[in-house]
């Protein structure tokens, strides 16, 4: 009875007084359709007026939401069981196969190794999804042994179903929050069908959600945090109660949640953002409520929206820091006061001279956020690359070829007993360690960057020319200051040149190994890369001191870690027999990524789209604009549509506009990066292109009385979606080897499980 008062009181605020208008909306057991795929289950939007924003925000109508009340007949019950059972069988079919490590299992697994070992290590994404990879694996008996070196390595007895089963499950949740998200923004269940079907059936969906990888963590936290909003939008009608606090929460928690585990999840927060900015100037044009109560909404969401998260993001890297508490193979891309922390580092409560002094043997860090440290080995520069002497790098990992000889211009040694310390202004060479040569400079370009002069090693035994002479500058010191081991900032100006040592950043070819380009720069303006510390400093003939009180606060760790992070995302380079693809491959399913195996005789696995789930969803894109286009042009001449025309019309630009919108903001951003860019990072907009799709062709099935009268337009209907659905399923079928696994020959030879079906000459199965 409450219901019917409830749906009364609506159609009151709506203006609909007609009889027969009421005696269709009160009896709701006369709405229950027979079928989920009858035109009957759309008949549910009755509530769902243009009028809603019109409507109190206050409270006066909190037990009236025209929302939900689908979600809970029978037939909803059974279809998101449905959904759910499908869902969850196909990602979980076969997961231990094949038993050895996939493309990006290689680090993820390796990263998830290291929160059980605690062991310090280095990533471009933030933290989260590492760690829940390797509380997965330590929860299921993974202990943490496998090295993960390579793809193809067999995992043999190690433990790793657990990880993969972890990133299973989260994925298969992903067609259930779709089919929530769609069921609750269209009311419509074939809407939700539609959606569900070609996610769950979508062979990169699939194989994407079957390995130890970020990606379905992050797509979980997603979807996650897009239902909750749209939940918490339909409790618009019962502000501040506990239901409308526990969807605001959720978003909160899931916004945190994909930030946490790629630096991406800022696009869900983007798009959440605009939702709570309309939603409060909606509020604010609800002449019912006062500056109070609209002020109460603002804060309401700051707190969940802004604070909450902001809290379990810094909570995230705060347990980082603590359980990764070893030195490890991260050391050397953080600063040697971040590394003074790390259990087993050099510099954990270690000590050491205080002063820089002739006759020491250091290592010298570049300032510069993953400069690395200066480095040289036997290896020469090759032809045409400046003189063929040889190479300096710049090294981001410990290692006995940074090692240097500090020693005195035109003496070798300290005739005295206790050595002479070394001052801003003295003149000095770097000699070093392992091959004796000297640190050089002469008017050769650099490998990189044109502008700067080559750095080499030259000499041997102390023996050189004026070329390997530099002058020890202390920033922000005068003549005769100490050189204060990891606290001063020193330059090192060359003497013949009048250039400084310089760390450029730019990764050098194979040839120099992949490691940082040092060069001598003639432009002399101070900054982080022209900036070096002294971070090792051995000399027996002077008093050590206890390096603790260099230990940063968790806030100086916490920017240095992002600031890492996001210079280390930047660089990322594509590495050699791996695919990379452009932006606008991505819809047209163009290009996949080779997962497992490449001989006939390998284990086989291709990341690739269902390719009628993909050109479906290509195919909405542009029905979608087009529809929208054609129904705000009806609407705003005014024709005769008809109430539930209109509703759906209503539906299309509103909820439709948010998915949509949700799918430009997950996927325009790539055009701008100047990073290697992938094919599987189009899968979190995959997802709203599917939800969008599903909406799209719901709306325009129903538009089949357009063309047809009753009963034969009920009919275009179930042909249409029959036809729909028997084309993604038969497409899964011949395309599914692609995701569980094929052996024998390939694609283009006889015989094989995939002949006849490479479609396109790009995809490589």
């Amino acid at each position: 009875m409450a219901k019917e008062e409830c749906i009364s009181q609506r159609n009151k605020t709506a203006g609909d007084t007609s009889a027969l208008r009421n005696r269709k909306v009160f009896p709701s057991s006369e709405k229950t359709p027979s079928s989920p795929l009858s035109k009957g289950t759309h008949s549910q939007t009755a509530g769902h007026h243009s009028e809603d924003d019109a409507q109190s925000s206050n409270g006066t109508s909190a037990q009236c939401s025209t929302r939900g009340n689908n979600s809970e007949e029978p037939p909803s019950r059974v279809l998101l069981m449905l959904v759910v059972g499908l869902s969850f069988s196909t990602r979980l079919y076969k997961i231990a196969d094949p038993p050895h490590v996939c493309w990006d299992e290689t680090h993820f697994g390796k990263m998830g190794s290291y929160y059980i070992n605690r062991t310090f290590f280095f990533d471009v994404h933030p933290p989260l999804g590492k760690m829940l990879i390797g509380l997965a694996g330590y929860m299921t008996g993974y202990d943490g042994t496998f090295p993960f070196v390579k793809p193809g390595d067999k995992y043999e007895h190690h433990n790793y179903w657990g990880m993969r089963g972890f990133c299973a499950v989260l994925g298969s949740c992903l067609p259930v929050f779709a089919y929530l998200i769609v069921l609750e923004l269209s009311q419509s269940h074939t809407a939700a069908l539609i959606t569900a079907t070609l996610l769950i059936f979508d062979t990169g969906s699939i194989t994407i959600s079957q390995y130890i990888l970020l990606d379905p963590i992050l797509m979980f936290f997603i979807m996650a945090a897009v239902l909750s909003m749209v939940k918490f939008n339909q409790q618009r009608y019962r502000p501040f109660s506990a239901t409308w606090w526990l969807w605001l929460v959720l978003t909160g928690v899931s916004l945190a949640g994909a930030l946490g585990v790629k630096f991406v999840g800022l696009f869900v927060i983007l798009l959440v953002g605009l939702n709570t900015v309309w939603d409060l100037w909606r509020l604010l044009g609800d002449l019912s409520l006062s500056l109070v109560d609209i002020t109460k909404h603002l804060l309401a969401r700051v707190v969940g929206l802004i604070l909450l998260p902001l809290l379990l993001y810094i909570t995230i890297f705060a347990i980082h820091f603590v359980v990764l508490n070893k030195s490890g193979p991260g050391d050397g891309f953080f600063s040697s006061a971040f590394q003074s922390r790390l259990i087993g580092n050099n510099l954990h409560n270690a000590s050491m001279p205080e002063y820089l002094a002739y006759g020491s043997t250091i290592t010298v860090k570049n300032l510069r956020i993953a400069g690395g440290y200066l480095h040289s080995h036997w290896h020469l520069y090759p032809e045409g690359v400046g003189a063929k002497q040889q190479q300096v790098t710049a090294y981001l990992h410990k290692d006995y070829n940074n090692l240097w000889l500090v020693q005195r211009h035109g003496e070798n040694e300290s005739q005295s007993g206790t050595p002479d310390l070394v001052r801003h202004g003295d003149i000095i060479r770097l000699e070093h360690k392992e091959t004796t040569r000297n640190l050089h400079t002469h008017l050769h370009e650099a490998p990189l960057t044109k502008k700067h002069f080559q750095v080499t090693g030259y000499g041997i035994n102390g023996t050189g020319d004026i070329n390997d002479l530099w002058q020890v500058e202390v920033c922000g010191g005068q003549k005769g200051d100490l050189v204060k081991v990891l606290r001063s900032k020193v330059r090192f100006l060359h003497r013949a040149t009048g250039c400084v040592l310089y760390s450029s950043g730019k990764t050098l070819p194979k040839w120099g190994w992949e490691q940082v380009e040092v060069t001598c720069s003639p432009y002399l303006k101070e900054t982080p890369s022209s900036q070096w510390n002294i971070e090792d400093h051995i000399n027996p003939k002077l008093p050590n001191i206890s390096l603790s009180v260099l230990k940063p606060h968790f806030l100086e760790i916490l920017l240095e870690s992002h600031i890492v992070m996001i210079r280390g995302n930047s660089g990322l380079k594509p590495k050699d027999n791996e695919m990379n693809s452009k932006p606008w491959h991505w819809p047209i399913n163009y290009q996949g990524l080779r997962f497992s195996g490449v001989n006939d005789t390998d284990y086989r696995v291709y990341l690739l789209g269902n390719p009628v789930v993909w050109w479906i969803n290509l195919a909405s894109l542009g029905l979608y604009v087009i529809m929208v286009a054609v129904a705000s042009v009806a609407l705003q001449r005014g024709f005769s549509l008809g109430q539930k025309r209109i509703e759906d019309s209503h539906v299309l630009m509103r909820e439709g506009g948010q998915l949509f919108l949700g799918w430009l903001l997950h996927y325009a951003p790539f055009y701008t990066m100047g990073r290697v860019l992938y094919y599987h990072h189009y899968f979190p907009a995959m997802l709203f292109n599917s939800m969008l799709t599903g909406i799209t062709l719901d709306v325009l099935l129903k538009s089949a009385d357009l063309l047809l009268r009753r009963p034969y337009s009920d009919w275009l209907q179930r042909v249409g979606l029959m036809v729909l659905l028997f084309s993604v399923l038969y497409s899964f079928y011949l395309f599914h080897p692609l995701s569980y696994g094929m052996t024998g020959p390939l694609a283009h030879e006889a015989g094989s499980a995939m002949a006849g079906l490479k479609w396109m000459d790009s995809w490589e199965f």
